[in-house]
């Protein structure tokens, strides 16, 4: 299943790359032929795009490698690297466009604004069929539902570039009815802020599952809850729940149970897996049983039934 899935992904990069690249190269000569910083701006984001939709590819690809001796969780983290990668890339083209901003804001150039009008909404049309290409790509996780990140970050991208595409169409509309060629600049300041605010997103959800926080949608005390309903478990502490990359959570925990035989000790344990499966998406789990707490970690459930 999950390599059906991976297949489908990367035929959508695929195309994607090739609908982006085409967007580049009608942007890039737009741009120089208009004299439109805005339509520069919006070039240089697709550049960005092509290159997140390419990182993202490689790193999908890396990821579907195969666990190893040096590397027990496999290469999953790389779609978390490529992410962040994405998210950095972004901020960093954003103040490139500041930075030409603020000179086109002091000296204003002329911009031919119908020929800019069409380029900016081919680009927008093509941004849109990408976005649709690459919309929303979830992990199941019982109840609850993981966005994969490496597939949101290159959607971001594409979704942003498309805003700016709606930008440039309308400083165009201001150029060609008024004259007024400061739009241009302006237009371009606003498609910076809202790639800054795509960076931030995919920048900040990179580094939580990179420091290994909380995956999103979960609860510790949720978590150690449906744990406690299984029979015969007293006490659950030294709960971590952790992110291996979005969509692969891993959970370790110390289990109080009562006195009983191996055989009724490998039932709870069963259960205890089923249940957070179940109704959290976690497969990978470690265990470690206890006929008394060992004091270590917090306790996150206690029975307070004798």
């Amino acid at each position: 299943m999950l390599q059906h899935q991976n297949q489908a992904i990367e035929k959508r990069f695929l195309v994607s790359l090739v609908l982006t690249g085409l967007i580049l190269i009608a942007e890039v000569v737009g741009g120089l032929w208009t004299g439109s910083l805005a339509l520069l701006s919006d070039a240089a984001h697709v550049f960005l795009d092509i290159f997140a939709l390419g990182l993202s590819y490689i790193a999908l690809r890396l990821a579907a490698l195969p666990p190893d001796d040096r590397h027990t969780y496999g290469f999953h983290r790389l779609e978390v690297l490529a992410a962040l990668a994405n998210g950095v890339t972004l901020a960093g083209v954003a103040i490139g466009i500041f930075i030409e901003a603020y000179h086109r804001l002091r000296t204003p150039e002329p911009v031919k604004s119908v020929e800019l009008l069409v380029i900016a909404t081919i680009g927008l049309i093509v941004n849109l069929i990408v976005a649709f290409v690459l919309r929303g790509h979830t992990h199941e996780h019982g109840e609850h539902e993981q966005e994969d990140l490496n597939v949101k970050s290159a959607f971001l991208h594409v979704v942003g570039d498309a805003v700016s595409s709606v930008g440039v169409i309308a400083a165009a509309l201001i150029i060609w009815r008024t004259g007024w060629t400061l739009a241009d600049p302006i237009m371009s300041v606003l498609i910076g802020l809202v790639i800054i605010a795509s960076s931030w997103r995919v920048t900040r959800a990179s580094l939580h599952i990179l420091i290994e926080g909380v995956p999103e949608g979960f609860r510790l005390v949720e978590v150690a809850q449906v744990m406690g309903t299984v029979p015969g478990v007293t006490d659950v502490h030294d709960l971590h729940v952790w992110s291996i990359c979005s969509g692969h959570s891993a959970l370790s925990a110390h289990v109080v149970v009562a006195d009983q035989s191996l055989g009724q000790a490998q039932d709870v344990m069963n259960e205890l897996e089923n249940r957070l499966q179940k109704s959290f998406g976690v497969h990978h789990t470690t265990i470690q049983f206890e006929c008394t707490s060992c004091g270590q970690g917090s306790v996150i459930f206690a029975n307070d039934c004798t």
